[in-house]
């Protein structure tokens, strides 16, 4: 049974599926659909084997032949400590449940660490695509350290079947030169073999936020952030969802220029995704929001998240904290409530 989407959104129905983009008109994107492979992703210089690959996810799950994605990520035991992540519900200490769960709940692939897709990678890598993340933040360092490490190999994401490696950057933090370099080697060596590469482009930088706003989530930073990923080599983006905007004139750094703001942008929830899709390379490169951690509202934060991402023209959702926090039966169903709303025509590219 399929959700009721104005239902989920109820006062804010009007203002987010009748929208129409006029600063970067949706006629102006590659926007994401089931020829997109042969449409959009044919166009570069990525090996035949990437690009089956890439179908192979867009091919699984019930957003099967969409062309949009609903991926688990199951990260946040070496990014967030396994105690805040799994104590909320114990059942995702095992990561065969991680992996159940992503199944049952239609997703397209699931993401996670090296240690937990490697326990199960023999019997599951012919069931479920696996994106393995090869670099992590840990917060078990006195005092905490905010960097990304390398903590497997893209041999050992190739080895145990992964279609796909992930990685994070932090960009604007002093570290990024190094994870850029790092990155971008990665990246380069999974094409060779013949995976996805998807970039977590996190901003992190503790002047990025103010006491007025937090600019991590404006749409010019992040676009930035977006734009940078697909510079080196990101098949897909991971990146959270824009709520406000003007961080290069409110920090006084970087360049920009007025008509991001007076003319691509708007403080529309829509336009704000719309131009971070648009640092995307117009949308060749797809782009998911993450959706973010979890609360009492998820289902209504998760739907609405996930209309915004589509009718800005994004490529879908990776929710995790969201769907593994809850009772397994309840995570299914926020899971397949997000891909509802891909399914839906009623949501349409503004």
């Amino acid at each position: 049974m399929t959700i009721s989407i104005t239902g989920i959104l109820k006062e804010e129905s009007e203002m987010l599926l009748n929208h129409v983009c006029k600063g970067i008109p949706k006629e102006r994107l590659h926007i994401p659909g089931p020829d997109f492979v042969d449409r959009v992703s044919i166009t570069n210089n990525r090996k035949p084997s990437v690009l089956r690959n890439l179908q192979a996810l867009y091919n699984h799950g019930r957003l099967a032949g969409s062309g949009y994605l609903s991926l688990l990520p199951v990260d946040q035991g070496v990014e967030h400590s396994a105690g805040s992540s799994f104590a909320p519900n114990p059942l995702f200490f095992d990561p065969e449940n991680i992996v159940q769960l992503a199944i049952e709940g239609g997703c397209n692939g699931v993401a996670s660490t090296f240690g937990v897709l490697s326990s199960i990678a023999r019997k599951y890598a012919h069931k479920i695509p696996m994106v393995l993340k090869i670099n992590h933040n840990e917060l078990l360092t006195f005092p905490n350290h905010y960097d990304q490490t390398l903590f497997a190999s893209v041999d050992q994401a190739f080895d145990m079947g992964a279609c796909a490696v992930g990685a994070t950057v932090f960009f604007g933090s002093p570290e990024s030169r190094r994870q850029i370099q790092e990155i971008s080697e990665a990246f380069e060596h999974a094409h060779d073999l013949g995976m996805v590469t998807i970039l977590w482009a996190y901003t992190r930088n503790p002047a990025f936020k103010t006491t007025e706003k937090d600019y991590h989530v404006s749409a010019d930073l992040t676009g930035q952030a977006n734009h940078l990923a697909a510079t080196i080599g990101a098949d897909i983006i991971k990146q959270k969802m824009a709520i406000n905007n003007g961080g290069f004139n409110a920090l006084k750094f970087g360049k920009t220029s007025p008509k991001v703001y007076d003319g691509l942008t708007t403080d529309h929830p829509v336009d704000l995704v719309r131009y971070q899709v648009a640092n995307c390379y117009m949308g060749r490169i797809g782009m998911i929001n993450s959706g973010g951690e979890s609360g009492s509202d998820d289902l209504h934060q998760a739907v609405r998240t996930a209309v915004i991402n589509k009718r800005a023209g994004g490529m879908g959702l990776i929710s995790g904290r969201k769907a593994f926090q809850k009772p397994f039966t309840e995570g299914i169903r926020l899971l397949n409530a997000i891909q509802d709303v891909y399914m839906s025509p009623e949501v349409t590219v503004a």
